[in-house]
């Protein structure tokens, strides 16, 4: 496979599986631009890699969003492959979920998305080909016991990925959400301090509350998302639309 000629958009592509996605799909030959709210960090996951381009966008701020992709768009083409994977996993009671971090959990995760699906359309009007995948979770479909926020921002990502699908469903731009489960990332190192704090377990304890919930026993790795992202945007995946696929190692 080859992505030559193609131009990326990754949000969140300086870490975890943002930065998986975003290197396998220059390694195809894709110029990728990564963004991110750390110039520092995203200049650290570029450096040594010509194809992959940072720029800071903070995805909760509309004009940012609409001004940075345009840029990336002048001065690498239309996106072709838009990966909306930057977000935020936290988990509180209902009781603890006041509005502002509803607000921010939504901000981030939802409304951070269609604005950058949005924006990423927007520089593909009368193109033929086109591939909007969203990073959604294994909690956007069943939800997540003590995540109410975080697993209705899910379920709502999965909705704005099927409706668009429909809409544009015949035009060679094809919309799919994927769905993991508990992924091997700096994530599940800030959950188990999270989890630590308000349990007092011990760090193994914390860790293998998340390894249990995953069917097979273990955490899913980068390497197995980033393989579920490239087949998505392959050759043979263009009646693969408005899907929620789900990576969880099993029926949870």
């Amino acid at each position: 496979m080859t992505l030559a000629g193609k131009h990326a958009l990754v949000t969140g592509g300086g870490t975890g599986i943002g930065l998986g996605i975003a290197r396998a799909l220059a390694d195809a030959g894709a110029e990728v631009t990564i963004t991110g709210r750390r110039i520092e960090v995203l200049r650290d996951a570029a450096k040594g890699q010509p194809r992959l381009h940072a720029a800071v966008m903070d995805v909760t701020d509309a004009d940012a969003v609409s001004e940075v992709i345009a840029q990336a768009a002048d001065a690498r083409g239309p996106i072709s492959i838009c990966v909306a994977n930057a977000g935020i996993a936290e988990g509180r009671s209902i009781h603890k979920t006041d509005p502002e971090f509803w607000r921010r959990t939504m901000a981030t995760n939802l409304d951070g998305a269609y604005l950058t699906i949005r924006s990423a359309l927007g520089t593909l009007r009368g193109a033929d080909w086109g591939r909007m995948i969203a990073m959604s979770s294994i909690a956007g479909t069943r939800g997540l016991k003590g995540a109410p926020a975080y697993s209705a921002s899910k379920f709502g990502l999965i909705g704005l990925i099927k409706s668009l699908s429909m809409d544009f469903a015949g035009t060679g731009i094809t919309c799919n959400a994927i769905c993991p489960a508990y992924v091997e990332t700096e994530i599940i190192d800030r959950n188990v301090t999270s989890i630590q704090a308000r349990t007092g377990m011990d760090a193994d304890a914390a860790r293998a509350l998340m390894v249990d919930l995953n069917p097979h026993g273990r955490l899913i790795t980068v390497d197995e998302i980033v393989a579920a992202a490239m087949w998505l945007v392959g050759p043979g995946s263009g009646s693969t639309n408005g899907q929620a696929i789900e990576i969880s190692g099993g029926v949870m």
